[in-house]
This record gives C-alpha cells, structure tokens and sequence, in this order.
C-alpha cells in the first residue's frame, strides 16, 4: 500500500508546521512548500524531530512568485504522480501596502493568487488520488471582507484590515466555485476558520523581523496555539467524516452556515475569471 501524500504551504512556522508535523504522524509522507530555504531547512528539521517520521521533505515555493509557483509544480509532477492532500495555508497580513514580485497586492497575491494558480497547476495528481482534498485555510475576518473589483491590489485607502479581510473572502469563494468545477471528480475542496491563533503572520516575509503584531498579541491566555489551530485544517485533509463532503466552510470541525456575500455566486464567477487573467492561466490549465 503506497503513503499518502500531502503538501502543506507555509510550513516553516506556525499551522503550517503543526499541520506538518501532524499529518506525518498520521503516515503521510509531507511535502513542506517554503519560500525561505533558512528557515524551512530550520521547521524540517523540528518537524522530523517532533513527528518521528522520515518521511517529510523541504521544497522551495514562493507564493508571492507566479515564476516560483510554477517551477515548484513541475517539479512536485515530475517526481509524484498523485497528490493525496494540499493545504493552502500560508498566509500574510501586512501594516503597510506592499507588492508581490508579479505587482500584486501582497494579502490577494499570496492568500489567495499563488495558491490559486497552485492548485490548479496540481489538479492532476490530485485527482490521481483516491480521494483529493484540497483544505483552504481562510478566516472569519471573510465577514468583513469584500471584493474591490474597481481596485482589487488596492492602489487606493489600503489598511491592513480591508487588505486582509478580502484575502480571506476569497479564499472563499475560491473554495465554492473550485468545488463546483470539480464536482464530477474525486476531489473535495473545503475551506476553515482557525479560530484565533498566535503565529508569526504578522512578520515581515524578508527579514523574519518586523512588527510581529499577531506573534505578541499570541501570548495573550485566550489565543489558540497552532497545534489547536492546526485541528480542523487536519481534520478536513484526514476524516473519513468528511469524505465526501466539498465546497463548505467548517469551524472547530464542525460546517459553518456562511454569510450572504460569500454565497454570491456571480461574483464568485466574476472573481475566478479576474484570477485566472492575474496569473496568466493557460488554456490547458483551465478547469
């Protein structure tokens, strides 16, 4: 019997090194997609150390790179022919505007365009799967999310709230209309709110430094920590609860009712289209 295998992004820190470390111990073999080969050489080694697995690997993505995204998953078809499970998880929030490598917003370009353009370059291997699953990791702060269509990298009245909370309703949307392209196949896709967990996303991508707004506020008594924010994420990427179930938005393991302007399916449509011309999908690489 071959070993599942997933892809967790974000993996040097945080969720994505709780969700790492636990998916390992569940038998997968991981995949760690990192940008910082520092600091994910630094989060293989703990995860190999606190999993006892052998069976967890370092590969290089940048989310904030259409380039790097894709080259990673090449790489990743090249040397596997089935994809068991991708959590899309890393995530930004930034203080100020700034932009991705490809001139995108930072929080839509890394939250969810990379991811978008990296899951659907790996549909593939996942439908190669017995059964796919693709977890989203996205946020109540949907809630207060709205999509700015006129001006989606925020050129104008950026704060990190209003940058953030849209990532985060994208994620979303994503989810429900990825869903419902996949319906006739294998693969589930569904999205989570953590809950509120201390992690470093408030520091800065280059320098590991910086604000570290969330990572302080994280040592407060009632945030959670990654390994309890991690729980759902694993729990739609491994129950047999959840088999057969996509296209929803859970909490604390259990499916959520969401808000109306995240059931909008116009405007989740008109969202995939503008995606799909950000990062420059392919005729062949569309759903």
């Amino acid at each position: 019997m071959s070993i599942p295998t997933a892809v967790v992004t974000g993996a040097n820190s945080g969720m994505g090194l709780a969700t790492t470390i636990e998916l390992a111990r569940q038998g997968y073999h991981v995949i760690m997609a990192c940008r910082s080969e520092k600091r994910g050489q630094q989060a293989l080694e703990e995860a190999l150390r606190q999993s006892g697995s052998t069976a967890i690997e370092l590969m290089l993505c940048d989310l904030g790179s259409l380039e790097s995204i894709r080259h990673f998953a090449q790489s990743f078809r090249e040397r596997y022919d089935t994809l068991d499970v991708l959590v899309n998880n890393a995530g930004v929030v930034m203080l100020k505007r700034q932009e991705t490598s490809d001139g995108f917003e930072q929080a839509i370009g890394i939250n969810h365009l990379g991811h978008f353009l990296l899951t659907l370059l790996l549909i593939e291997p996942l439908k190669s799967a017995k059964q796919g699953r693709i977890v989203n990791v996205s946020s109540g702060a949907y809630k207060a999310g709205k999509i700015h269509f006129e001006d989606p990298h925020l050129h104008k009245g950026y704060n990190p709230i209003k940058s953030y909370a849209q990532s985060k309703l994208a994620n979303v949307l994503f989810t429900r209309v990825l869903a419902r392209k996949l319906a006739n196949t294998r693969i589930t896709v569904n999205c989570l709110h953590p809950g509120a967990v201390g992690t470093s996303i408030g520091v800065d991508r280059n320098t590991g430094f910086g604000t570290r707004i969330m990572a302080l506020v994280g040592k407060l008594p009632f945030f959670l920590s990654p390994e309890e924010g991690a729980q759902t994420a694993i729990y739609l990427a491994t129950s047999p609860e959840v088999a057969g179930v996509t296209g929803r938005y859970f909490y604390q393991q259990k499916d959520q009712e969401l808000k109306a302007h995240a059931l909008d399916a116009a405007a989740a449509e008109r969202f995939w289209t503008w995606s799909e011309e950000q990062v420059r999908l392919r005729p062949e690489e569309k759903l």
